[in-house]
């Protein structure tokens, strides 16, 4: 991909990865890209880099610009080796003696990654670089999303370089949001939901420093995905509503069936859900990616899992998406439990231990149906929607 000068004498040397289709168990159907940027100075310096698979191409981005042996000075906002793998190879080019400004954590995590000496420069609290006519500052951001991160800053041009905060798994020639259009925020929200939201109270306690601090932002610059331009504060507010976990008036019905009946219970509690006048979404775990479907709860007052019983135990898709769902830690919902069974009957009540042990508010008891239901189970799962419904309705009061 051809470098894009983003502003003057700055630019995106990354590259789109349009092949990745699963990173960490999450669904990236549009691919996604490795962002970094060089800044042309009286010193020139490239912050980030990519994975190591794509060095090459990444340098022949640079050379396109500058010969890569005038790099200066390389920052690692981000240890983690999509941002961080190609790095030996580059300072192998560059030149091994030259400075990799990073956190103290980062500085750490490099030397493990990699076993071989490199001359880490750990930034210190108020730390500068100036470049000439330019400086950079850092900010720690520990643990958005690993112990090292940290942003960087260009003060005059009031350039956010944000690693993987604000980021998207989305590639694409488009390199800015107004390019893309409304289709990002869904990227943008999925990012989220399945990285961030496990910090939600730090990114909390981050955006309120932000903005206390009236830190100006024309453009943030993520390690993936778009670079916001036309309204960085948009997407700043968007992240302070979802790492406070506001929600809206609706309910996720997701589910796992073996011959239909608990698919049956679960269309007949979408429809009670929906006769309260509550937004709802039927999904079908196996027609689903469990990304796709954490970016669903990210904004749902009511989770609602059904399962039926196999081997006294859960579904295996459905035992997996609660594992993957509590390990991200949404909080503040109200949660339910259904399903089939034909002897033994033990879902329901393990789904209802994983939600409770979630924090949900729980519907109880859970409605259970041996065998097919009947249309008076179903009537009874439809009743069993409308409390749902009612429940959701009286939080919003």
């Amino acid at each position: 991909m051809k470098p894009i000068e983003i502003a003057k004498g700055i630019y995106d040397v990354g590259v789109n990865d349009w092949n990745i289709r699963d990173f960490h168990g999450y669904s990236t159907y549009k691919g996604t890209s490795y962002n970094c940027f060089l800044i042309v100075d009286e010193k020139i310096a490239l912050i980030d880099t990519v994975k190591a698979e794509f060095a090459d191409q990444m340098l022949d981005n640079i050379a396109r610009i500058v010969d890569p042996r005038k790099i200066d000075v390389v920052v690692s906002n981000h240890t983690e080796m999509d941002h961080s793998g190609s790095l030996p190879r580059v300072m192998h080019r560059i030149g091994e003696e030259k400075p990799i400004y990073c956190s103290k954590m980062g500085a750490k995590n490099l030397s493990k990654h990699f076993r071989q000496k490199l001359n880490f420069h750990p930034v210190g609290k108020d730390e500068e670089l100036h470049l000439g006519s330019r400086t950079l500052s850092f900010m720690e951001t520990r643990m958005v999303h690993w112990p090292d991160s940290m942003f960087t800053y260009l003060k005059e041009d009031r350039i956010l370089f944000s690693s993987d905060g604000f980021g998207q798994h989305y590639a694409g020639y488009e390199k800015f949001d107004d390019q893309v259009g409304d289709e990002i925020w869904y990227h943008a929200k999925k990012y989220f939901a399945n990285i961030l939201l496990l910090y939600a109270p730090l990114i909390r306690k981050l955006i309120a420093t932000v903005k206390e601090s009236g830190l100006a932002i024309d453009m943030i610059c993520p390690d993936h995905g778009v670079i916001w331009r036309k309204d960085p504060g948009a997407i700043i507010d968007a992240y302070d509503r979802w790492a406070r976990q506001e929600t809206e008036a609706k309910a996720v019905v997701v589910y796992d069936t073996m011959w239909h009946s608990t698919e049956m219970m679960a269309e007949a509690i979408a429809a009670g859900i929906a006769e309260e006048g509550v937004a709802v979404k039927p999904i079908h775990i196996r027609s689903s990616h469990r990304s796709d479907i954490m970016t669903e709860v990210q904004d749902a007052a009511a989770v609602v899992v059904g399962s039926p019983t196999l081997n006294n135990q859960l579904f295996p898709t459905v035992a997996d998406i609660l594992t993957y769902m509590k390990g991200l830690k949404p909080l503040g919902r109200i949660g339910a439990a259904f399903g089939s069974y034909g002897w033994s009957g033990e879902a329901v009540k393990l789904i209802m231990t994983e939600l409770e042990a979630m924090k949900f508010d729980l519907i109880e008891p859970g409605m259970k149906v041996q065998y097919v239901p009947d249309s008076e189970n179903l009537d009874a799962c439809f009743a069993y929607g409308r409390q749902i419904g009612e429940a959701i309705k009286a939080r919003r009061e």
